[in-house]
């Protein structure tokens, strides 16, 4: 497990991630957002909004910024964001052309709902992607077994802006608490939520991730039995009363090397663009998921979730056309 988070990180510094978290508008030189059939990219530049510099986004996001700049003409580079919702939103704004996200928070974007209230944001999707665990992670010590039990307890509910903040009230109001006023919200990137865990300045965590996701590994490796990973399923029927795209996974105990498989809340990934983005660019881009999978898997196992046969279920957020043509739809 060690040597693969060493191989992983290795392999984003080599692609160039961008680590300051800044992106840049798109500067195509061809292409059009009109038109059908066509499944070539443009000449350009594009900018991938992925998410937290320990997280998988941020390591499938840059195998994905190599692949594309490797086999099309367009050149990728891709960001350290916080996560989903500043994705999104950063995305509309113009300030990336790609974003990673959670269903359940791109779901809200397309409503108008949650983070988005009152403000439905015009974006599509290129795919889907592989599943999201949420994790939930506490010390031994800290006598907490369920999310309940977090009342006035140091809990990191993720960045701000993050698809891992949304779950992580979701989940504290699924049990009955004021996410702002029951527990000592920690809004904390994963590198510190790491650190926080392993010197006790924290006393859970919430994070919403691939498997494995490399920071859980360390805090899982550091602590030993001094941590625990919780099941937290039986408030699965309440999250999906807030958003259908919930639904049951498995944590495997060797993922972390816990005494027993746990049960998960999982979430679908998407791939954004803006509805305006070139058709033959989101063709190409969504043609190359499948066909440059074996890349993304070598960069993240996560990657081998990536199913074409579940390509197109974004619903509610609508594929883009040019997705449409790569997938046959």
């Amino acid at each position: 497990m060690r040597s693969w988070v060493v191989r992983a990180a290795v392999g984003v510094l080599a692609v160039g991630l961008l680590a300051s978290g800044c992106g840049g508008k798109r500067t195509p030189t061809g292409g059009a957002s009109g038109g059908s059939g066509s499944c070539e990219a443009s000449a350009g530049r594009i900018t991938i909004a992925t998410g937290n510099s320990g997280g998988v986004y941020y390591v499938v996001g840059g195998a994905l910024a190599k692949l594309v700049s490797d086999r099309t003409p367009l050149k990728a580079t891709a960001a350290e964001t916080g996560a989903s919702v500043q994705n999104v939103r950063q995305l509309v704004a113009g300030d990336y052309d790609v974003a990673f996200s959670l269903a359940d928070t791109a779901a809200d974007a397309v409503r108008g709902t949650g983070s988005f209230d009152g403000q439905p944001q015009e974006v599509a999707a290129l795919t889907r992607l592989y599943p999201n665990y949420t994790q939930v992670l506490v010390r031994a010590d800290s006598g907490i077994s369920s999310i309940a039990d977090m009342r006035g307890k140091r809990i990191s509910t993720g960045s701000p802006g993050s698809g891992t903040e949304v779950i992580a009230r979701r989940l504290l109001e699924a049990a009955g608490l004021d996410p702002d006023a029951d527990v000592q919200a920690q809004r904390l990137d994963l590198a510190k939520t790491a650190d926080g865990m392993k010197d006790g300045n924290l006393d859970g965590l919430v994070w919403s991730g691939g498997l494995p996701t490399a920071q859980i590994t360390d805090i899982t490796t550091s602590l030993g039995d001094r941590v625990k990973v919780l099941d937290v399923t039986d408030l699965l029927d309440e999250l999906k009363e807030v958003s259908p795209v919930y639904d049951r996974g498995i944590i495997p105990a060797a993922t972390y090397e816990q005494p027993t498989d746990v049960g998960a809340v999982v979430v679908p990934n998407v791939l954004l663009v803006r509805e305006d983005f070139p058709r033959g660019d989101a063709c190409a881009l969504t043609e190359l998921i499948f066909s440059g999978k074996s890349q993304l898997e070598a960069a993240h196992p996560a990657a081998r979730d990536v199913d074409r046969a579940l390509a197109a279920q974004t619903d509610p957020v609508p594929l883009h056309p040019g997705s449409r043509d790569a997938l046959g739809g």
